[in-house]
């Protein structure tokens, strides 16, 4: 029941939310940086594309990314620090004891990826993370 009063007010919106999509303007090949002048921004909306270029600019491709086509956030990523049979510093750290040496990278990655490393001394594979300097920080 309405009571005396009160004022129902019902809008509705016909039509659909515009969004934007990042597109590549040139074809990129895997490893190649994304630049500014190598995106350009279109209305419409794309599933898993990014929206904003700043998503995009200054990553890595990890795949082919071909002109006219939406930039997927999933084929770009941060730029590889560490190549594949690199070797790498290692540190590993519990309860202020750090632990430093050397390791070879077991594939690419960038900061903040996860990378195999087969340590150089007792050639025992770890996993650890990439810090912004290129170590690599192998935890429990």
């Amino acid at each position: 029941m309405i009571k005396p009063g009160l004022i129902i007010t019902c809008l509705l919106f016909a039509g659909q939310a515009v969004a934007d999509t990042v597109l590549a303007v040139r074809t990129i090949r895997p490893g190649g940086i994304i630049m500014a002048r190598d995106v350009v921004v279109e209305a419409g909306n794309t599933a898993g594309a990014a929206s904003d270029p700043a998503e995009v600019i200054g990553q890595e491709a990890r795949v082919s990314l071909y002109a006219g086509r939406p930039i997927a956030l999933g084929n770009v990523g941060p730029p590889a620090l560490v190549e594949r049979n690199q070797i790498v510093p290692m540190v590993f750290e519990v309860n202020g004891l750090r632990i430093s040496t050397e390791g070879r990278s077991m594939s690419r990655a960038g900061a903040g990826d996860f990378v195999r490393v087969m340590n150089l001394s007792s050639r025992t594979t770890v996993s650890g993370r990439v810090m912004p300097d290129g170590r690599i920080f192998v935890s429990q």
